[in-house]
């Protein structure tokens, strides 16, 4: 029994939505508002932001997202690092501006982000580098999923449904390529899927 077709109306990926916003393309926004939005509110919230205060992150951060979109390059970041990151540093800045006594000056989450040296630099790039030569050396459809549910973010069952196949072919074709990348890349493979 063959595969169905993809469908031609398969939701769009993450980069394809952010790079829609760039463009200005209003529904790109509401369809990555909704992706998103939910998904920011509840990351404040668990960083001990009030549900009032989450819902004004998450607002900031996709007007900063419509405002920022042009800046956006895939090959630096996913679209969920880049936006996450946004919203981090929104947490940050609503929780300074609330001058909360209870802020510990201490808190990694209050510090900025070390400026990694040129080693670690290099060393990153290396990896990037080899991560992306193994990547494009995999058969086309486990690197056609991997791609999917690694730099597009979409979950198993959206990549099935993209693509046309059973749910099970998709989680295979994943796991047979993280064991071709494994034995490529060894313990730098789960370093290469890392946000840093």
């Amino acid at each position: 029994m063959s595969a169905a077709p993809p469908s031609r109306f398969a939701a769009p990926s993450d980069v394809e939505l952010v790079l829609g916003v760039a463009a200005r393309d209003r529904d790109a926004f509401v369809a990555l508002f909704e992706r998103y939005a939910g998904r920011v509110k509840a990351y404040a919230i668990r960083a001990g932001a009030s549900a009032s205060d989450a819902d004004e992150i998450a607002q900031d951060v996709m007007v900063s997202v419509w405002r920022n979109a042009a800046r956006f390059d895939p090959a630096r970041a996913s679209p969920s690092t880049w936006i996450f990151a946004i919203a981090r540093n929104r947490r940050i800045d609503a929780f300074r501006r609330a001058g909360r006594a209870t802020a510990d000056a201490d808190d990694p989450l209050l510090q900025p982000d070390p400026e990694p040296d040129g080693f670690r630099l290099l060393d990153t790039a290396e990896r990037e580098t080899r991560l992306r030569a193994a990547v494009a050396g995999l058969p086309p459809a486990q690197r056609q999923v991997l791609v999917a549910a690694f730099y597009e973010g979409l979950s198993h069952g959206a990549i099935a449904a993209r693509e046309g196949l059973p749910l099970g072919t998709v989680k295979s074709r994943i796991r047979l390529a993280f064991r071709h990348l494994h034995a490529i890349l060894g313990d730098d493979l789960a370093q290469g899927f890392g946000d840093g």
